[in-house]
């Protein structure tokens, strides 16, 4: 593999104390939390006593005040370890910068010390019955009443939705206005009329909650809507490029660690006499895996390189998020062909590994509509 060039020393001392602290703190219970369908408040809590919770933010609002590639590596270790239900990145660098880059003095203040300690834990609530990659078509409504706003609609697929303390939520401030009547706002889950339905049994990434949410006439003040009534479109493009280039940076990293685990267990693994390694198809199929993984590697940390200077674009982070996810598709159903059957068992890593790939190309916008736009751009 090439050496990776885009972190420093002090970069690589984090990633250190990070593995550390995943070993010992967090692998021994995820089996246990996959049974759960949830993970517990205490690894939360813990995390957030680590410094890994909202480590880009700013210093004066409980963050580390370092740049995102530190939070790039708590996502990597995750990954190369298996341990996909955290939330821990949704919370950090999608929710928290929504509050910290629209939100006022007083909402920074009152939230985002608490999301970085792991007393509060975000979520955000995009996606609706009957609309997903299409924000514009988003039913929920937020009807102004003097001070206050009324909240109607639902939401699913809602990422700590179990867990969430609150919620950024895109609402309708004016449906017939498309995407510039959209408004977000921050929800506490404390508010009457807003309930959570049942945690949803998914195909993979069994720890991470993830939930049905209801509004029913749930009353909240104006104080709590992020910027200006209709700026909701735009924050949400704004901020979709770091969301997307998060998810290829697991992707990258779930196909590294599926390799890796591949390689030793063809080692390992004897048929016919001799090593499964040692037949030209498993060495052509690994050779291929190995080349496609790097130049994922390498387009990935250019955009994280980018990212970190202000310079990544739409274009390229859509890029990323569909190649890299595809890839990601395609790794894992190889490497589960190369266990054989035991490919095939809940308790071997790359079983659950390709399990957890499958949502990588429908979330965070799916991979259709990262072509269309890529397409846009020509």
């Amino acid at each position: 593999m090439f050496p990776r060039t885009i972190y420093t020393e002090e970069h690589e001392l984090f990633r250190d104390n990070v593995r550390k602290f995943l070993e010992r703190e967090i692998a021994p219970h995820h089996a246990k939390w996959e049974e759960d369908g949830i993970v517990s408040r205490e690894a939360w809590r813990a995390a957030g006593a680590q410094g890994l919770l909202c480590s880009s933010m700013p210093e004066e609002y409980g963050g580390q005040g370092v740049d995102r590639k530190y939070s790039a590596i708590v996502m990597e270790e995750q990954m190369y370890m298996g341990l996909t239900g955290l939330g821990w990145g949704l919370h950090s660098e999608i929710v928290a910068p929504y509050i910290l880059n629209y939100g006022s003095d007083a909402q920074k203040r009152e939230w985002l010390p608490k999301m970085a300690t792991g007393e509060l834990i975000g979520a955000i609530a995009m996606t609706e019955p009957g609309a997903g990659s299409d924000l514009q078509g988003v039913r929920t409504t937020a009807v102004r009443d003097g001070d206050d706003y009324i909240i109607n609609g639902q939401k699913t697929f809602i990422t700590n939705g179990q867990n969430a303390d609150l919620v950024v939520l895109v609402t309708k401030t004016d449906p017939k206005a498309g995407a510039k009547g959209t408004t977000l706002f921050v929800v506490e889950a404390t508010r009457k009329g807003f309930t959570k339905g049942r945690n949803l049994h998914k195909v993979g990434m069994k720890a991470q909650d993830t939930s049905e949410l209801f509004f029913a006439d749930v009353r909240v003040p104006a104080a709590n809507r992020l910027g200006a009534e209709g700026q909701g479109f735009v924050m949400l493009m704004q901020e979709l490029p770091w969301e997307r280039l998060q998810i290829a940076i697991n992707a990258v990293a779930a196909c590294e660690a599926a390799l890796q685990q591949t390689v030793a267990y063809t080692k390992d693994r004897k048929a016919f006499g001799k090593s499964i390694a040692d037949f030209q198809n498993t060495r052509f199929t690994l050779a291929e895996v190995k080349t496609e993984v790097q130049i994922a590697r390498v387009f990935v940390d250019k955009c994280l390189e980018l990212l970190v200077q202000g310079k990544l674009d739409a274009t390229d982070a859509a890029m990323a998020k569909w190649w890299t996810t595809d890839l990601q598709g395609k790794v894992l159903d190889r490497c589960v062909q190369m266990h054989g059957g035991y490919g095939f068992m809940w308790e071997y890593p790359v079983a659950r590994a390709w399990a957890d790939a499958r949502v990588q190309r429908i979330y965070g916008g799916t991979n259709e509509i990262m072509k269309e736009l890529i397409g846009r751009s020509l």
